[in-house]
Order: C-alpha cells, then sequence, then structure tokens
C-alpha cells in the first residue's frame, strides 16, 4: 500500500462515524498543508524565532 494511501486510511479511521464529506476533505487539506510544510522546512531550511518576528512585525498597525 502506497504512503499517501495508509495516512488517509489512517485519517479515516480516526474520524468519528458522523463526519461530512467536508470533514474528511478539511483533515486531508490540513495534511497536505502540513506534510508540504514539514518538506519545504527539510529542503528550504527554517527561521529563527527573531527572524519570523521581524518579518511578521513589518505587517503590524502601529
Amino acid at each position: 500500500m502506497s504512503i499517501v494511501k495508509e495516512e488517509v486510511t489512517s485519517l479515516l479511521e480516526r474520524l468519528p462515524e458522523d463526519a461530512s464529506i467536508e470533514g474528511v476533505q478539511y483533515h486531508l487539506y490540513v495534511a497536505e498543508k502540513v506534510r508540504n510544510g514539514l518538506n519545504a522546512a527539510r529542503t528550504e531550511g527554517t527561521v529563527t524565532q527573531q527572524q519570523a518576528e521581524e518579518k511578521l512585525g513589518k505587517w503590524l498597525i502601529q
């Protein structure tokens, strides 16, 4: 079984019996975003907390 299929199967087993299609789609979307973020961190590197605060601080309304 492929890794993606295993992840989807695991997700479906953890969801409540009355989960909606929208709920399943949402959880798949979040799982994909997390997986993509982790891959990007591995390949592109990360920033420190201070660097993140400096970048985001430019958006604050003062």
